[in-house]
């Protein structure tokens, strides 16, 4: 699992990132032929508008002779009639205009335009914002194109030299707007791949970790039994020896000794099932109105022996005013005498000191338990609440348990609608703060 896990992660992350890079080449291609497809529709539209302003033309009136004979200023005037500047007006030529880009596919675009004369005359027709889109040139599209009628037609040679510009502002919105739908499908799927990668390594690291915690389950499990199961064995082998059997009070010793063995493998088997039942949530509570400071007191009495073997001291300050609670006797009892069995526990070897305070902090009673003892780094203590995760010692087993104890104390001081908060300093120390309500 070790080896594989950073190849899995691997492979998924250079998938992840083959695919995103496809997809960007995917939307640039995309992205490319929308830009063609609209410089062919402008180019075939703009073409369309052209030739119908050049093709329809209006009847010149014949000059009478004397005209022909005697040529006035009138006669080139009417001769140069062909011009489209001279026979549209803005508004006709915006909508011829409109029409090919409609026939085009380019419906509801924005355009600008001009028809321009570049003869001598000068003339021009130009829509209002015409000259400012035309500087920016790197925004928007334009198209020029001559009017230059058909070949043949009676007008060939009559017009001036004229030329329509039409130009669309922000021709890169309009493709992105046609792209839009490509764009929103290709990141909601690489969301959603992203998440898959999520939820997959987030799974493996799980995964890993409980294979952690089985490991260090076991062994700590093998440890714990072996212990006892190595003396009950020497000590079944003693009661075999003629000079114990003929000894009843050698005899009563041996047997005390299995006896106590055995009593400690049953609770351990206790710890383990009572994990499984919290498990399934099948622990029922008898809350009752009671005295906190009463069960305290019965946890303290039995820890009392175990500071007093380690030569140890324990301070009680029970200041709290008001200490009823509604609480199950048994299980609140085991939260206080687990959270003092911790702090003996994991205390140095020189020196063991408890310090014990209740206080009241509004509608809560506050049992605050201090330990000068080996205390945890954040790592450990961001964890210490799982169950039967320990801190990592290596094959030194110096500290006996499953890493049960304080996931019960968790679950049960929730249970009683409470919560418990751990300080710690590495070297320096634990702190254990539970916090109960008081029975109204």
């Amino acid at each position: 699992m070790k080896r594989a896990f950073p190849l899995i992660t691997l492979f998924i992350l250079l998938s992840l990132l083959g695919l995103i890079f496809f997809q960007y080449l995917w939307l640039q291609s995309a992205k490319e032929v929308k830009e063609k497809e609209l410089s062919s529709n402008l180019i075939r539209a703009v073409g369309e508008a052209a030739q119908y302003l050049v093709e329809d033309n209006t009847i010149i009136p014949l000059p009478k002779k004397s005209e022909l004979l005697f040529p006035t200023e009138k006669l080139p005037r009417d001769l140069l009639r062909p011009s489209v500047i001279q026979r549209y007006s803005k508004e006709e030529i915006r909508e011829v205009i409109r029409k090919a880009l409609h026939n085009n596919f380019l419906h509801d675009v924005d355009f600008e335009f001009a028809v321009t004369d570049v003869s001598l005359a000068g003339d021009e027709i130009a829509s209002e914002n015409f000259y400012r889109h035309y500087i920016d040139s790197f925004n928007n599209r334009r198209q020029i194109i001559p009017l230059t009628p058909p070949s043949g037609s009676m007008f060939e040679n009559l017009s001036r030299e004229e030329y329509l510009v039409v130009i669309v502002p922000n021709d890169k919105t309009i493709v992105l707007r046609e792209i839009t739908w490509f764009i929103v499908g290709a990141v909601l799927f690489t969301l959603i791949i992203l998440t898959a990668f999520f939820i997959t390594i987030r799974t493996l690291l799980r995964q890993k970790k409980l294979s952690e915690i089985k490991s260090d389950f076991i062994n700590n499990m093998t440890h714990e039994f072996k212990t006892p199961l190595a003396t009950i064995s020497l000590a079944v082998d003693a009661l075999r020896n003629e000079k114990v059997m003929g000894d009843p009070e050698k005899s009563n010793y041996f047997t005390q000794i299995i006896k106590e063995e055995n009593k400690r493998m049953n609770k351990q088997v206790e710890t383990i099932l009572k994990a499984a039942l919290l498990d399934k949530q099948e622990v029922s509570l008898n809350l009752k109105s009671g005295s906190a400071h009463q069960f305290i007191q019965t946890a303290i009495n039995n820890i009392q022996l175990q500071v007093e073997e380690k030569q140890g001291k324990l301070d009680v300050h029970l200041q709290a005013l008001n200490d009823t609670i509604l609480a199950d006797e048994v299980h609140f009892t085991n939260v206080v005498n687990n959270l003092l069995e911790n702090a003996v526990k994991y205390s140095k070897s020189e020196y063991l000191y408890i310090n014990l305070t209740t206080s009241n902090s509004g509608k809560y009673l506050k049992i605050r338990i201090e330990d000068h003892g080996i205390g945890m780094n954040k790592e450990t203590l961001s964890r210490i609440f799982e169950k039967f995760y320990r801190a990592h010692t290596g094959n030194i087993h110096n500290v006996k348990g499953f890493g049960l104890g304080l996931s019960y104390v968790k679950t049960m001081v929730e249970a009683h609608q409470g919560t418990i908060k751990a300080e710690s300093t590495p070297g320096k120390g634990s702190v254990f703060t539970v916090s109960i309500p008081l029975a109204s």
